[in-house]
């Protein structure tokens, strides 16, 4: 069923946003682009110095499904997804960052499928916004639509309603907030915020989901284009700082813990996988080269913590050599 904007809402989207004034036009059409109109959205401006707030402001202005609020001063993503979510008073609720894009299709088809399963939370698929390079391939220095990696299709496809985390762990490859829609009241019950002051702040939330929800479905469909920014302001983009990886160690040692507490070794050993196979290598080749040592100590402390979690099987599915190096750095 289509459900327009003319009817109370169904889904309130909480669209953080922070100096994103290049992207966050485009961001805001896709939303009101929706086939699926019985939303509404809480843009929470943390703070900017550009014209975000202005961009937030002008589609409040047109669109009254748009609700604006303002923090004083800039308190990070984590407390921005937090103050929007303390707003909701609809039965579901998504996360939408101010800088990715929306296909026409994503909030139809979560929220149809939450309506027909009875479940908790849908997960699906996304892809990445990548810049183009115009020297290369003729673009226009615009942005291109790559494709579904196999981490995140292993996640979502096929499609399957009412599942628990034993029966798919491989769910646990889907560390990010808006690639969702949930029920509000899933998440008060459980008290889930996302926990302010940190780096990769949806790392640790994912994980607390799957763990605590009755049932989950899982969709094939992309339902959100994440951008990677042209002039390398990701956070995502700035591993090679020593901070940046420290947080991004603690969150994936968050996630693990939260895994492994919950008893069902299957999650904890697909979570593990995934991070030896593709996280600890693509951090060693910063790391092989980084002039501060102590990236290095991090990267190789965390590296022997996760080797000494992981399971004969686990350990038997990683690139062995791509271990080698950060398994002996002390």
């Amino acid at each position: 069923m289509r459900h327009t904007g003319t009817v109370d809402p169904l889904l309130t989207v909480i669209v953080p946003g922070h100096n994103v004034e290049a992207y966050v036009d485009e961001a805001l059409a896709s939303l009101t682009r929706q086939r699926f109109g019985a939303w509404r959205a809480i843009l929470v401006d943390d703070a900017s110095t550009d014209g975000t707030g202005a961009a937030f402001a002008r589609a409040a202005a047109s669109d009254p499904r748009f609700t604006v609020v303002a923090h004083d001063r800039r308190r990070g993503l984590a407390a921005a997804r937090n103050t929007g979510f303390d707003l909701v008073e609809t039965e579901f609720v998504a996360f939408f960052d101010s800088d990715d894009v929306l296909p026409d299709t994503a909030y139809e088809r979560m929220v149809g499928t939450l309506e027909r399963s009875g479940s908790d939370l849908v997960v699906g698929a996304y892809a990445r916004l990548r810049p183009s390079d115009s020297d290369n391939d003729g673009g226009d220095g615009g942005y291109e639509l790559g494709i579904v990696q196999p981490w995140v299709a292993a996640a979502t496809d096929p499609e399957r309603h009412g599942l628990t985390l034993a029966e798919h762990p491989q769910v646990t490859g889907n560390i990010v907030a808006w690639s969702k829609v949930s029920r509000a009241a899933f998440w008060r019950e459980h008290g889930l915020r996302f926990p302010d002051g940190v780096l990769y702040e949806d790392q640790l939330v994912a994980q607390q989901l799957y763990v605590a929800a009755r049932a989950f479905d899982v969709i094939p469909d992309v339902v959100c284009h994440w951008r990677i920014r042209a002039e390398g302001t990701s956070i995502t983009q700035h591993e090679a700082a020593l901070p940046v990886l420290i947080a991004c160690l603690d969150a994936m040692r968050s996630g693990l813990a939260v895994l492994a507490a919950s008893g069902i070794g299957a999650a904890e050993q697909a979570r593990l996988d995934l991070i030896l196979r593709m996280d600890v290598p693509r951090l060693a080749e910063i790391a092989a080269t980084h002039q501060d040592p102590a990236y290095r100590s991090a990267l190789g402390t965390f590296t022997r913590e996760i080797w000494d979690a992981a399971t004969p099987p686990t350990r038997a599915a990683a690139d062995a050599a791509a271990l080698a190096a950060p398994l002996a750095w002390r």
